[in-house]
């Protein structure tokens, strides 16, 4: 097993990193920015090293700095997380180059799955169905046009090496077609340093849905059912279950064992969540692939049994599915994922600062994934997330009860929080009755806020 493994991350999923590898008797390296320097992952991991200020592109984005402390701790592998380096193949190649295991996939299948209109093409290859839109990468307004007349208005402009809505542009008719195509191409160039875009038809009020994937290092995929992600804002998730109330046990069937066979051919290893839109029929067309751990897969372990990162760790070190898995994972249960974020519930202005009072929620059925604690401080140069409450149940209506109720006694003094935003989404009928698609906020005008 490994000896020693450097986390290359902040936050809630430092710890759940650090968490996994204590039970499997790893040791541990955090690495910290100065304004982490008091943060929770650098006092339980087994060492902890600064890397920079602030700022994460001097920090946790900086290449040199985070191999400099993997090489100065000695370490065996690096466990990036989610989000800054994690789906960065070239700081997987790096690690590779230095003898250092990334925990994750190949860089060569990284890139492939970063760059969505190829991934589009292996998925076609394997008879998953994706969105109607153009064969490549489209470059100018000539090109865009005829792929529109061809699926309909309206469609979707997005950056082919792009995620978070950004290089991302909605065009309804014609005339808007050409400056909405500049604009996605100048931010997607701004954000991924790729101006790629390609053109897809737009589906109105989709739901999101996404499956959660293991692989081993020798072919073997397991497909660990599917979660629903459909209530978002400005494209980034704020409630996650599993399993979908949309989702037939035949649906899921079809799905995972479609991609179990594309993901086996690409030579997919680790974990990653394949993610997919699915229209008011109940079609689903595949989007893109995250080859990585998600924020939500609390939701996951929690129907499931499964340990995701220790299972990461697990396969990084060569072993086979067939011995970190049963043979079959029936899902049993339900679960629910709130975002709890450091924002005005209303205004969704940021709300950085330190933390006076907090009371974490607990009893059966609850489980609250966080490295918030009283006067410790949320920064503002990092995403504001404080913590992930996750409820479950025997059924969809016993987790959200028991997440009503943990809402209620989640106290956050110092700093707004969205506790009263996701109670008014809990209250919604719409999401009572499992009626959801990424338009969901739209709706709550209907439900008044509490205090």
């Amino acid at each position: 097993m490994f000896r020693k493994i450097l986390v290359a991350n902040r936050g809630e999923i430092a710890l759940r990193v650090i968490c996994a590898c204590k039970d499997l008797g790893i040791k541990t390296v955090a690495v910290y920015s100065e304004a982490d320097r008091n943060s929770l992952h650098v006092r339980f991991a087994d060492e902890a090293i600064c890397i920079g200020p602030a700022k994460s592109t001097r920090s946790y984005l900086d290449i040199p700095s985070v191999i400099s402390a993997a090489e100065i701790a000695n370490v065996d592998a690096i466990h990036p997380g989610y989000g800054f380096l994690s789906e960065n193949a070239n700081f997987a190649e790096v690690c590779e180059e230095c003898g250092i295991k990334f925990i994750g996939p190949r860089p060569d299948v990284t890139r492939l799955m970063g760059l969505k209109q190829r991934a589009i093409e292996a998925m076609k290859a394997a008879g998953i169905p994706t969105v109607p839109g153009s064969d490549g990468i489209v470059r100018t307004p000539e090109e865009a046009a005829a792929v529109a007349e061809r699926i309909g208005y309206p469609v979707l402009v997005k950056a082919s090496a792009g995620g978070g809505g950004r290089g991302m542009r909605v065009v309804e008719c014609a005339e808007e077609l050409p400056h909405l195509l500049a604009q996605a191409q100048q931010e997607a160039e701004a954000a991924f340093s790729n101006s790629d875009v390609y053109v897809e038809k737009f589906i109105r009020a989709p739901r999101h849905i996404e499956f959660q994937v293991l692989a081993d290092e020798f072919g073997d995929v397991r497909i660990l059912g599917e979660r629903e992600c459909s209530i978002q804002r400005r494209h980034q998730k704020l409630v996650e279950e599993a399993p979908s109330p949309a989702v037939s046990p035949g649906l899921r069937r079809d799905i995972s064992e479609k991609l179990a066979r594309a993901l086996s051919d690409v030579g997919y290893s680790n974990a990653g969540t394949v993610e997919f839109l699915m229209d008011d029929s109940g079609q689903l067309y595949f989007i893109e692939v995250n080859a990585r751990i998600q924020v939500e897969h609390p939701v996951t372990e929690l129907v499931t049994g499964v340990d995701l990162v220790r299972s990461q760790i697990l396969i990084a070190y060569g072993e086979p599915l067939s011995r970190i898995l049963p043979a079959e994972i029936p899902i049993r249960g339900h679960a629910i994922e709130c975002r709890i974020n450091a924002e005005h519930p209303e205004k969704f202005t940021p709300s950085p600062g330190r933390i006076t009072g907090l009371n974490l929620p607990g009893g059966i059925g609850i489980r609250v994934d966080t490295a918030a604690y009283t006067d410790g401080v949320i920064p503002p140069y990092y995403d504001s997330l404080v913590a992930k409450l996750i409820a479950y149940g025997d059924t969809r209506e016993e987790a959200t009860a028991r997440m009503r109720r943990a809402l209620e006694m989640f106290v956050v003094e110092g700093i707004y929080t969205s506790i009263p935003l996701h109670q008014r989404i809990l209250a919604h009928p719409d999401f009572v009755s499992g009626k959801l698609d990424t338009h969901f906020l739209s709706r709550l005008d209907a439900v008044p806020a509490t205090a």
